[in-house]
């Protein structure tokens, strides 16, 4: 089965930072809007981030001026550089389409602890 696969997290101090990767396939990533979701234990899933075909960016308030999505249409590869982290970032990162999302990968766990 097509999947999207999430890499790239891992226990960090805050203040920290942490880049996540997420591969999918062509008939996935396409020309669509991709986007960064996160769920923290107990919390339903939000977007955090999503980026545009044409390198369109938005971001939750959240995290705004401290994450930045990009993308590699070329290698069909999505990232997440996330800077100045803190105990609330901590959750599992997913990727997927903003419209017409496809099954969830696995995620990545990310922990910003002392």
């Amino acid at each position: 089965q097509v999947q999207l696969a999430e890499s790239g997290g891992g226990l960090v101090q805050p203040g920290g930072s942490l880049r996540l990767s997420c591969a999918a396939p062509r008939s996935i990533f396409g020309p669509v809007t991709m986007g960064w979701y996160r769920q923290a234990p107990g919390q339903q899933r939000e977007l955090v981030a999503h980026i545009t075909d044409n390198g369109n960016t938005n971001y939750a308030d959240s995290v705004k001026g401290r994450f930045t999505i990009s993308r590699d249409s070329a290698k069909n590869v999505v990232y997440l550089q996330m800077n100045s982290l803190k105990p609330e970032d901590t959750a599992v990162y997913y990727c997927n389409r903003l419209i017409q999302p496809r099954p969830w990968g696995q995620g990545t766990q990310v922990t910003v602890s002392s």
